[in-house]
């Protein structure tokens, strides 16, 4: 796994304050590749009796655990805390890195997540400094309560209804500008060394997934941060613009993608690639089903930026217009990702991602199997640059992955 999402994940310092950019954090690691909830299949006896083996030796232990805790555990017992971890504890115990437990109360974010909108007020923040008494607002999304309000990018946040924000951590202070659409929260800045206190309704706020420009004159830079809702079109879109612009060539950033919904992944390929394979998938019952592209494409060079904790449908994009060879990919080996998964919700309002199939590129290739996309060129960084990179603190012409890629666009 990334070592972004092994060593800092948990410990994130960016806070969105109200978005689900990364989502509900036992999910953004290695993100589905989604799908319609599936019907179960008709099992056989013999299947039937093998399922009720191992069933019935789980419940076994865990029977005999609970009597013991039941009786002997000398603190107060969380219902709600212990039903999650017995949910959580079946899903790890099937070693499956891709299946996921969801909470009830994580539920809502989640699928927030998954349509990339939010209720909140639309700025996103990180600490700047350690010193700093606040988190410095880095962007405010345009039409948002916050940029209605008169935020601007550089305030610094400093309250959330009166309260200082540091001392209640990143997830506290989230939580508390997060809540129902049109109810209000006061959020206090400062601005010049003046304190602003600004009171705002929450609304839905719809995330920006695909930001563009041109870079060099004539290539077209495309950063996607995942493939959940809107993806598709909204690349589309980008791409349209950057021709407009003038670029001749397009260079796709899926670095730090954790993947998405896989409607949107192949819309995206049918989109830019010529009439064949687009992806090959083989579900719980051994069948196997394949998307097709028509012979519409597009015919611009191209080239794709990827990393370590390029995920899923990110990984798997790139691998594809890689195997077309219509782009060349920079960057470092991604993941290698073969699963994908559904979710199920369950009657509690919890949920459980469960992998139910595997899939392979266009050509049949298993990214797990090779232990994920090998780029055209490798082009390495070091932990600060990695982190710079993430965080958007490099310019795109001090960033030497876009430019060992722009150089071989201009070749």
């Amino acid at each position: 796994m990334g070592k972004f999402i092994d060593k800092y994940f948990k410990t994130i310092i960016v806070l969105l304050v109200t978005a689900a950019i990364f989502t509900c954090i036992g999910a953004l690691i290695g993100k589905k590749l989604a799908s319609s909830e599936p019907t179960l299949p008709k099992q056989t006896a013999e299947k039937i009796e093998q399922n009720e083996k191992i069933r019935d030796a789980a419940l076994s232990k865990a029977d005999e655990v609970f009597y013991l805790v039941d009786n002997y555990f000398v603190g107060d017992i969380d219902k709600t805390f212990m039903g999650d971890a017995i949910a959580a504890g079946i899903i790890a115990g099937t070693g499956d890195r891709w299946s996921y437990y969801i909470s009830a109360a994580d539920y809502a974010e989640y699928m927030e997540g998954m349509n990339n909108s939010y209720v909140g007020v639309g700025i996103t923040i990180r600490l700047e400094h350690d010193d700093d008494p606040g988190y410095t607002v880095i962007s405010v999304t345009k039409g948002s309560p916050a940029e209605k309000a008169g935020v601007h990018a550089g305030d610094l946040f400093i309250k959330v209804d009166g309260e200082d924000v540091l001392p209640l951590g990143m997830d506290a202070t989230k939580n508390r500008v997060r809540g129902e659409v049109g109810t209000e929260v006061t959020l206090t800045f400062l601005r010049d060394g003046e304190e602003l206190t600004l009171t705002m309704k929450r609304a839905s706020v719809a995330v920006e997934n695909v930001t563009y420009q041109l870079l060099a004159d004539t290539v077209g830079y495309i950063k996607i941060d995942n493939f959940d809702t809107n993806a598709c079109k909204d690349t589309i879109a980008a791409i349209e613009a950057v021709r407009e612009a003038g670029a001749t060539s397009l260079l796709f950033d899926v670095r730090y993608n954790p993947g998405g919904m896989k409607s949107e992944l192949v819309a995206l390929l049918d989109y830019l690639l010529p009439e064949g394979k687009l992806f090959i998938s083989e579900d719980y019952e051994g069948k196997q089903s394949i998307d097709y592209s028509d012979e519409k494409c597009i015919d611009l060079p191209m080239a794709v930026l990827v990393n370590e904790d390029s995920y899923s449908a990110a990984e798997f994009f790139a691998a594809a217009l890689q195997e077309y060879g219509v782009a060349k990919i920079y960057g470092t080996q991604t993941c290698g990702k073969g699963y994908f998964q559904t979710t199920f919700q369950l009657s509690d309002g919890s949920a459980v991602a469960v992998s139910i199939g595997k899939y392979r590129t266009p050509n049949g290739v298993s990214l797990a199997e090779v232990g994920g996309l090998v780029p055209d060129k490798i082009v390495e960084v070091d932990e600060q640059t990695y982190y710079s990179i993430y965080y958007d603190l490099i310019a795109p012409e001090d960033d030497t992955q876009i430019a060992a890629a722009i150089s071989g666009l201009k070749q």
